[in-house]
This record gives C-alpha cells, structure tokens and sequence, in this order.
C-alpha cells in the first residue's frame, strides 16, 4: 500500500453495563411494558395459590389407573 493511505488498526472498547445490582428488573424502566416477571399479564411475584377444583369436577375425573394396569398397558404398546 501507499503512503497516502493509512492502514487503520481494528479496535475494540468495552463498555461498562448499565446494571448497579444484581437484579434484572432494574434495568426495565417500567416492566409491564416488556413483559417478564413484573408484567401486569403473569407477575410472577403475586401468584395465588394452588388450584381446587369443585367437587362436581372432582366426581367428573377417571380414577388414576393401578402400577399393574399400566405396565399391562406399557406392555402392550411395546410389543
């Protein structure tokens, strides 16, 4: 190459990042927008507790078959 061109060396800069704790949720301004364990759709935080179904959903249900009938079962489908 020529003296009029001047061969510029690739660099590279690291940036320091933008979180000051460890917890992800400060680097969202406002989390319901993006969504996450703050969103207004599944906050993850306030979840309510185990789900009971009514005991007319309950009679509704098949009885969970014995560990013979499934491995009669596992048998079959595996032959």
């Amino acid at each position: 190459m020529t003296g009029d061109k001047k061969e510029q060396e690739q660099s590279f800069n690291i940036l320091p990042h933008p979180a000051k704790t460890n917890n992800p949720s400060d680097l969202n301004s406002e989390p319901g927008e993006q969504g996450g364990l703050q969103s207004a759709s599944a906050n993850a935080y306030n979840a309510r507790g185990p789900h009971i179904p009514s005991t007319q959903v309950m009679e509704g249900l098949e009885q969970p078959k014995s560990r013979e009938e499934l491995k009669a079962e596992a048998a079959k489908l595996n032959s």
